[in-house]
Protein backbone atom coordinates (compact mmCIF):
# COMPACT_ATOMS: atom_id res chain seq x y z
CA UNK A 1 0.00 0.00 0.00
CA UNK A 2 0.98 3.23 -0.82
CA UNK A 3 1.83 5.81 2.04
CA UNK A 4 -0.16 8.86 0.02
CA UNK A 5 -3.39 6.09 0.23
CA UNK A 6 -2.72 6.06 4.18
CA UNK A 7 -2.02 9.78 4.61
CA UNK A 8 -5.14 10.33 3.11
CA UNK A 9 -6.93 7.77 4.96
CA UNK A 10 -5.53 9.75 8.27
CA UNK A 11 -7.01 12.90 6.59
CA UNK A 12 -10.30 11.76 5.83
CA UNK A 13 -12.04 11.97 9.69
CA UNK A 14 -10.62 15.52 9.59
CA UNK A 15 -12.11 16.56 6.28
CA UNK A 16 -15.40 15.57 7.95
CA UNK A 17 -14.70 17.69 11.16
CA UNK A 18 -13.63 20.49 8.92
CA UNK A 19 -16.73 20.82 6.37
CA UNK A 20 -18.47 20.43 9.84
CA UNK A 21 -16.65 23.75 11.45
CA UNK A 22 -17.42 25.70 7.97
CA UNK A 23 -21.20 25.33 8.35
CA UNK A 24 -20.69 28.19 10.75
CA UNK A 25 -19.90 30.28 7.10
CA UNK A 26 -23.49 28.98 5.91
CA UNK A 27 -26.05 28.49 8.69
CA UNK A 28 -27.75 30.85 11.21
CA UNK A 29 -26.29 31.88 14.43
CA UNK A 30 -27.12 29.01 16.62
CA UNK A 31 -29.00 25.43 15.40
CA UNK A 32 -32.21 24.51 16.76
CA UNK A 33 -32.53 22.25 19.30
CA UNK A 34 -34.25 19.64 16.76
CA UNK A 35 -31.21 19.90 14.40
CA UNK A 36 -28.90 19.50 17.13
CA UNK A 37 -30.64 16.21 18.49
CA UNK A 38 -30.91 14.77 14.55
CA UNK A 39 -27.14 15.55 14.38
CA UNK A 40 -26.42 14.02 18.09
CA UNK A 41 -27.98 10.90 17.36
CA UNK A 42 -26.72 10.82 13.78
CA UNK A 43 -23.21 10.73 15.42
CA UNK A 44 -23.96 8.64 18.10
CA UNK A 45 -25.55 5.86 15.40
CA UNK A 46 -22.58 5.78 13.28
CA UNK A 47 -20.05 5.55 16.42
CA UNK A 48 -21.86 2.37 17.47
CA UNK A 49 -22.10 0.59 14.30
CA UNK A 50 -18.28 1.61 13.81
CA UNK A 51 -17.40 0.47 17.15
CA UNK A 52 -18.75 -2.92 16.39
CA UNK A 53 -18.28 -3.88 12.92
CA UNK A 54 -14.73 -1.90 12.43
CA UNK A 55 -13.65 -2.52 16.16
CA UNK A 56 -15.02 -5.30 18.46
CA UNK A 57 -15.96 -7.67 15.95
CA UNK A 58 -12.05 -7.89 14.26
CA UNK A 59 -10.43 -7.73 17.85
CA UNK A 60 -12.67 -10.82 18.82
CA UNK A 61 -11.57 -12.72 14.91
CA UNK A 62 -7.87 -11.59 15.36
CA UNK A 63 -7.70 -13.38 18.75
CA UNK A 64 -9.36 -16.46 17.21
CA UNK A 65 -6.17 -18.68 18.02
CA UNK A 66 -6.83 -18.56 21.84
CA UNK A 67 -10.03 -20.36 21.55
CA UNK A 68 -12.68 -19.85 24.03
CA UNK A 69 -10.41 -17.48 25.68
CA UNK A 70 -11.04 -15.43 22.07
CA UNK A 71 -13.08 -12.37 23.76
CA UNK A 72 -10.28 -11.76 26.22
CA UNK A 73 -8.64 -9.21 24.58
CA UNK A 74 -11.20 -7.74 23.12
CA UNK A 75 -12.38 -7.80 26.51
CA UNK A 76 -9.57 -5.81 28.30
CA UNK A 77 -9.12 -3.21 25.37
CA UNK A 78 -12.66 -2.32 26.01
CA UNK A 79 -12.69 -1.51 29.81
CA UNK A 80 -8.73 0.29 29.09
CA UNK A 81 -10.96 2.67 26.95
CA UNK A 82 -13.72 2.81 29.24
CA UNK A 83 -10.96 4.18 32.16
CA UNK A 84 -8.99 6.44 29.68
CA UNK A 85 -12.54 8.31 29.12
CA UNK A 86 -12.80 8.25 32.80
CA UNK A 87 -10.79 11.27 32.36
CA UNK A 88 -13.36 13.25 30.76
CA UNK A 89 -14.83 14.05 34.30
CA UNK A 90 -11.52 15.86 34.96
CA UNK A 91 -12.76 18.21 32.02
CA UNK A 92 -15.79 19.17 32.30
CA UNK A 93 -18.54 17.98 29.68
CA UNK A 94 -19.62 19.91 26.18
CA UNK A 95 -23.43 20.77 27.37
CA UNK A 96 -22.30 21.85 30.88
CA UNK A 97 -19.51 23.70 29.06
CA UNK A 98 -21.57 25.55 27.30
CA UNK A 99 -23.95 25.80 29.74
CA UNK A 100 -24.33 29.57 30.98
CA UNK A 101 -25.52 28.93 34.87
CA UNK A 102 -22.74 26.49 34.99
CA UNK A 103 -18.92 26.42 35.87
CA UNK A 104 -16.65 29.46 35.09
CA UNK A 105 -18.14 32.10 34.04
CA UNK A 106 -16.17 33.72 31.32
CA UNK A 107 -16.49 33.02 27.82
CA UNK A 108 -12.69 31.93 27.18
CA UNK A 109 -12.83 29.49 30.21
CA UNK A 110 -16.25 27.95 28.53
CA UNK A 111 -14.75 27.80 24.76
CA UNK A 112 -11.36 26.29 26.21
CA UNK A 113 -13.73 23.37 27.93
CA UNK A 114 -15.90 23.31 24.67
CA UNK A 115 -12.49 22.82 22.72
CA UNK A 116 -10.76 20.52 24.94
CA UNK A 117 -14.07 17.84 25.85
CA UNK A 118 -14.28 17.26 22.02
CA UNK A 119 -10.58 16.97 21.34
CA UNK A 120 -10.46 14.42 24.01
CA UNK A 121 -13.19 12.51 22.26
CA UNK A 122 -11.21 12.65 19.14
CA UNK A 123 -8.05 11.34 20.62
CA UNK A 124 -9.32 7.25 20.13
CA UNK A 125 -11.00 7.81 17.00
CA UNK A 126 -7.62 8.95 15.57
CA UNK A 127 -5.96 5.84 17.04
CA UNK A 128 -8.52 3.67 15.85
CA UNK A 129 -7.86 4.75 12.24
CA UNK A 130 -4.25 4.64 13.04
CA UNK A 131 -4.33 1.21 14.08
CA UNK A 132 -6.53 -0.27 10.96
CA UNK A 133 -4.31 1.78 8.40
CA UNK A 134 -0.90 -0.23 10.68
CA UNK A 135 -2.37 -3.64 10.21
CA UNK A 136 -2.67 -2.97 6.85
CA UNK A 137 0.79 -1.60 6.23
CA UNK A 138 2.10 -4.76 7.86
CA UNK A 139 0.78 -6.99 5.39
CA UNK A 140 -0.90 -9.17 7.68
CA UNK A 141 -3.94 -9.70 6.25
CA UNK A 142 -5.86 -8.90 9.25
CA UNK A 143 -7.52 -5.93 8.13
CA UNK A 144 -8.79 -5.43 4.28
CA UNK A 145 -8.63 -1.63 2.32
CA UNK A 146 -12.23 -1.60 2.14
CA UNK A 147 -12.45 -1.84 5.69
CA UNK A 148 -10.19 0.52 6.79
CA UNK A 149 -11.99 2.70 4.33
CA UNK A 150 -15.42 2.16 5.70
CA UNK A 151 -14.06 3.10 9.23
CA UNK A 152 -12.46 6.73 8.03
CA UNK A 153 -15.62 7.04 6.13
CA UNK A 154 -18.23 6.62 9.38
CA UNK A 155 -15.53 8.23 11.79
CA UNK A 156 -15.82 11.22 9.07
CA UNK A 157 -19.47 10.88 8.55
CA UNK A 158 -19.66 11.35 12.59
CA UNK A 159 -17.16 14.08 12.95
CA UNK A 160 -19.06 16.20 9.95
CA UNK A 161 -22.05 17.44 12.93
CA UNK A 162 -19.48 17.67 16.01
CA UNK A 163 -17.74 20.02 14.17
CA UNK A 164 -20.95 22.00 13.56
CA UNK A 165 -21.90 21.77 17.41
CA UNK A 166 -18.91 23.26 18.21
CA UNK A 167 -18.09 25.97 15.96
CA UNK A 168 -21.84 27.15 16.30
CA UNK A 169 -22.08 27.50 19.73
CA UNK A 170 -18.56 29.17 19.66
CA UNK A 171 -19.94 32.12 16.99
CA UNK A 172 -23.47 32.26 19.26
CA UNK A 173 -21.67 33.24 21.97
CA UNK A 174 -19.85 36.36 20.29
CA UNK A 175 -16.92 34.75 18.46
CA UNK A 176 -16.37 35.60 14.75
CA UNK A 177 -16.92 33.32 12.53
CA UNK A 178 -13.35 32.89 11.11
CA UNK A 179 -12.29 32.25 14.62
CA UNK A 180 -15.15 29.82 15.83
CA UNK A 181 -14.57 28.29 12.27
CA UNK A 182 -10.91 27.48 13.65
CA UNK A 183 -11.40 26.67 17.05
CA UNK A 184 -13.87 23.85 15.47
CA UNK A 185 -11.09 22.66 13.27
CA UNK A 186 -8.39 22.52 16.29
CA UNK A 187 -10.74 19.84 18.33
CA UNK A 188 -10.47 17.36 15.29
CA UNK A 189 -6.41 18.03 14.68
CA UNK A 190 -5.72 15.63 17.02
CA UNK A 191 -7.22 13.11 14.90
CA UNK A 192 -4.57 12.66 12.22
CA UNK A 193 -1.75 13.63 14.89
CA UNK A 194 -2.96 10.42 17.06
CA UNK A 195 -3.52 7.90 13.54
CA UNK A 196 0.04 9.06 12.25
CA UNK A 197 1.60 8.14 15.48
CA UNK A 198 -0.12 4.74 15.81
CA UNK A 199 0.99 4.07 12.29
CA UNK A 200 4.72 4.98 12.82
CA UNK A 201 4.60 1.99 15.48
CA UNK A 202 3.60 -0.21 12.82
CA UNK A 203 6.25 -2.72 14.52
CA UNK A 204 4.74 -2.52 18.06
CA UNK A 205 0.74 -2.02 17.05
CA UNK A 206 0.58 -5.70 15.07
CA UNK A 207 0.69 -7.63 18.06
CA UNK A 208 -1.30 -5.46 20.47
CA UNK A 209 -3.90 -4.90 17.86
CA UNK A 210 -6.84 -7.14 19.17
CA UNK A 211 -6.51 -4.43 22.26
CA UNK A 212 -6.18 -0.83 20.74
CA UNK A 213 -9.18 -2.05 18.25
CA UNK A 214 -11.64 -2.56 21.15
CA UNK A 215 -9.63 0.55 23.51
CA UNK A 216 -11.15 2.54 20.88
CA UNK A 217 -14.61 1.15 21.16
CA UNK A 218 -14.42 1.32 24.31
CA UNK A 219 -14.00 5.03 24.06
CA UNK A 220 -16.23 5.66 21.71
CA UNK A 221 -18.96 3.71 23.16
CA UNK A 222 -18.02 5.81 26.32
CA UNK A 223 -19.09 9.04 24.47
CA UNK A 224 -22.08 7.83 22.95
CA UNK A 225 -23.62 6.92 26.19
CA UNK A 226 -22.45 9.65 28.42
CA UNK A 227 -22.97 12.37 25.71
CA UNK A 228 -24.95 12.18 22.65
CA UNK A 229 -27.65 9.44 24.07
CA UNK A 230 -28.82 12.17 26.70
CA UNK A 231 -28.56 15.19 24.07
CA UNK A 232 -30.32 13.42 21.51
CA UNK A 233 -32.83 12.79 24.06
CA UNK A 234 -33.78 15.82 26.07
CA UNK A 235 -36.96 17.60 26.19
CA UNK A 236 -39.51 16.65 23.65
CA UNK A 237 -39.80 14.84 20.23
CA UNK A 238 -37.42 13.09 21.03
CA UNK A 239 -37.73 10.62 18.59
CA UNK A 240 -35.97 12.81 16.14
CA UNK A 241 -32.88 11.77 17.46
CA UNK A 242 -33.54 7.76 17.47
CA UNK A 243 -34.81 8.07 13.91
CA UNK A 244 -31.34 10.02 13.65
CA UNK A 245 -29.39 7.02 15.32
CA UNK A 246 -31.06 4.29 13.34
CA UNK A 247 -30.13 5.97 10.14
CA UNK A 248 -26.21 6.62 11.16
CA UNK A 249 -25.95 3.20 12.46
CA UNK A 250 -27.85 1.57 9.20
CA UNK A 251 -25.69 3.61 6.76
CA UNK A 252 -22.10 2.47 8.96
CA UNK A 253 -22.81 -0.87 9.04
CA UNK A 254 -24.24 -0.89 5.18
CA UNK A 255 -20.69 0.95 4.46
CA UNK A 256 -18.60 -1.59 6.59
CA UNK A 257 -20.11 -4.27 4.88
CA UNK A 258 -20.13 -3.17 1.72
CA UNK A 259 -17.00 -1.95 1.76
CA UNK A 260 -15.31 -4.42 3.92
Amino acid sequence: MEISTVLFGLLIPFIGTSAGAACVFFLRKDLKLSVQRMLNGFAAGVMVAASIWSLIVPAIEQSASKGCLAFLPAFLGFWIGIAFMLLDHVIPHLHRAGNQTEGPKSHLARITMMVLAVTLHNIPEGMAVGVVYAGLLSGSGMISAGGALALTLGIAIQNFPEGAIISMPLYAEGKSKGKSFWLGLLSGAVEPIFGSLTVLLVGLIVPAMPYLLSFAAGAMLYVVVEELIPEMSAGEHSNIGVIAFAFGFSLMMALDVALG
